[in-house]
């Protein structure tokens, strides 16, 4: 759940708060409660091309979990960008996630393609149905939201309970090692709604989260949005699966099974639920 900005501190700075310009404050913490926060962003977050996008990483996931039918549990499932095409394919899908307008639109996008998904509003530390799915998915950065480090494990412990005994989870986020390659602490872009978007970036504590303000211009407003996400190099993601009980995890660079490297653009576990668990 990230986007790539240019570096630009000198637009930071002339943020438009310095010429009597609105400011909507920032929302209230969790963040990722806040609806504001999903609809203000989504049409850069979630732009078409992404629907494009994950309609082509369907085979990779296939490929990567080994796993060729069946049923899905897509947590934090968006706009259902994985969740209808793997509909698509087969698979008896089960979309979870706590945003009612994220949901919303992927009920539209399901009905669009005529397919039949389960959509549930949900939080992925409550959500959990035992033994009921071969293949769960945690894709686009969609972990690590909490500011209560064992609220993580939680979720983790949830999924790996709501998968089958042989069942694999595949995650996909950014990792610590390629965000400290490409770490810089301001952005800026121009938007395809023709608003602005500044972006101040901070490392928390000792590379344990990554701390993001938002400032979206839009003619005399400014709509400012605080996040905060943890971070995982492929060693600590590795271990905390093994830790909820994940009996064999493979770490890879991205969802062609790429060797997880200096170089690497993505972390991606693949992370197998014990056959007899």
């Amino acid at each position: 759940m990230e986007i790539t900005l240019s570096d630009d501190t000198t637009l930071i700075d002339r943020l438009p708060h310095r010429f009597g310009i609105l400011t909507v404050p920032m929302q209230p913490t969790p963040w990722f409660e806040d609806e504001a926060f999903w609809v203000s962003t989504y049409p850069f977050i979630f732009p078409d091309s992404s629907f494009v996008t994950a309609v082509s990483d369907v085979p990779k996931l296939v490929a990567l979990s080994r796993c060729s039918g069946g049923s899905v549990l897509d947590m934090c499932c968006g706009p259902g960008r994985y969740a209808v095409p793997l509909a698509k394919h087969g698979y008896g899908i089960t979309g979870v996630d706590r945003s009612s307008f994220l949901l919303e639109k992927a009920r539209a996008y399901a009905d669009q393609q005529e397919v039949a998904v389960t959509f549930v509003q949900d939080d992925m530390r409550n959500f959990v149905k035992p033994d009921s799915f071969d293949l769960a998915l945690s894709l686009f950065t969609s972990f690590g939201f909490f500011d209560d480090s064992d609220d993580n494990r939680t979720a983790l412990r949830n999924l790996h309970t709501s998968l089958k005994p042989g069942g694999v989870l595949v995650m996909e986020l950014i990792g610590k090692e390629p965000l400290a390659r490409i770490f810089r602490d301001t952005g800026s872009q121009s938007l395809p709604s023709g608003e602005l978007l500044f972006e101040r970036r901070s490392i928390v504590g000792d590379w344990e989260r990554v701390e993001n303000n938002w400032y979206i211009i839009a003619g005399r407003e400014v709509r400012t949005f605080r996040f905060c996400l943890w971070l995982f190099s492929a060693r600590e993601l590795k271990d905390l699966l093994y830790s909820v009980g994940f009996s064999e995890v493979r770490i890879c660079g991205d969802l062609d099974g790429k060797t997880y490297g200096p170089t690497a653009n993505r972390l991606v576990a693949v992370a197998r639920k014990g056959a007899n668990q």
